[in-house]
């Protein structure tokens, strides 16, 4: 196992250099560049050129990029134009309420999509199966920011829930860590974690609607065709136990595919989460993402992107780490 994970790190390393050139470039190549998001309305093309010489921004590119990366390195992106405050100080502020609300839209994701798949597959072409599969479809063909609001009118007044933030204006809440659930219930404020885990709802809701309808209709496809293999009818036939069968044949044989899902669904999570953010003024990454965006904060994006990369990379590594773990056979691969 141990040279299984050593080879994924060496396979995820070129790949995170690509990443980064392809950031840097297409950042370069956006119009105004950081010079003019700079200076705004008052932008000229001689103070723009001075303020390229000032950044460093008329050397070649690629002395620019060896720049970067040896910044990135270090963990410095710079200052945020937006704000003037270091990029990474912003990613760590805003990071855990990203990060809280992704594992609870995972949660949820995970939770309901293996267990309504799994019972669709077994309904095979009977009405609970043609439910559910309507059900998909509408998850994945709605917009998340639609369905935010759509949630916000729907269900915020009529179930007590907030529709906006992270906690209560006025909370005398402990904040240690940034994550607001896990900090209430290391300083035992249930008032706190109670408050926090209602404004969680209906964005965790909104943002697992996607992956749970993905989730859901991939486990159906997967144990239909683990159902169909020769293997489980001779396991029948052994009269072994449905609750058997169902556990070290079907799930576990099914699972490949599934987790597969799991980790592309967890690696685009941050997509959803500019959106989800928006709409119920979640401020998380998502939130300094599409701030960035319109503001022109080059650093900012630069980070960010190149933070979203790594997530993604070392998520896809995690997914591969599993495989071995469920199937042996897949290390020596």
């Amino acid at each position: 196992m141990l040279r299984f994970l050593v080879r994924r790190l060496l396979q995820a390393i070129p790949t995170l250099l690509i990443l980064s050139i392809l950031i840097f470039a297409w950042l370069r190549s956006l119009p105004g560049g950081p010079a003019g998001a700079l200076l705004g309305d008052k932008a000229t093309p001689q103070k723009i050129a001075d303020l390229n010489k000032v950044l460093g921004l008329d050397q070649p590119v690629f002395l620019q990029y060896f720049k970067f990366l040896g910044r990135a390195l270090t963990g410095d992106f710079g200052n945020s134009l937006a704000s003037g405050q270091p990029v990474m100080s912003e990613i760590s502020t805003f990071a855990p309420a990203t990060i809280e609300l992704g594992f609870a839209a995972m949660v949820i994701a995970i939770g309901l999509g293996i267990p309504f798949g799994y019972l669709s597959a077994q309904f095979h072409g009977r009405i609970v199966d043609n439910v559910i599969i309507v059900l998909t479809l509408v998850g994945v063909a709605v917009p998340v920011f639609f369905l935010g609001y759509v949630m916000q009118d729907a269900f915020a007044a009529p179930l007590g829930l907030p529709s906006q933030g992270r906690q209560m204006t006025g909370l005398d809440a402990t904040s240690i860590t940034g994550f607001a659930v896990f900090d209430g219930i290391i300083t035992q404020e249930w008032d706190a974690v109670w408050d926090a885990l209602k404004h969680l709802v209906l964005p965790a809701v909104a943002l697992a609607t996607i992956p749970l309808a993905v989730i859901t209709r991939i486990t159906r496809a997967s144990v239909l065709d683990v159902l169909n293999e020769d293997f489980i009818r001779t396991a029948n036939s052994k009269g072994l136990t449905q609750s058997i069968v169902r556990r070290r044949h079907v799930l576990r044989n099914g699972l490949l595919p599934v987790v597969t899902t799991i980790g592309l669904q967890t690696g685009a999570l941050l997509g959803g989460a500019v959106l989800t953010e928006r709409v119920f003024n979640f401020r998380g990454l998502g939130y300094l993402l599409a701030e960035g965006i319109e503001r022109r904060d080059y650093p900012r994006l630069q980070a960010l992107l190149l933070f979203g990369a790594v997530v993604y990379v070392l998520v896809n590594m995690l997914v591969d780490v599993s495989y071995g773990i469920i199937d042996p056979r897949v290390r020596v691969r």
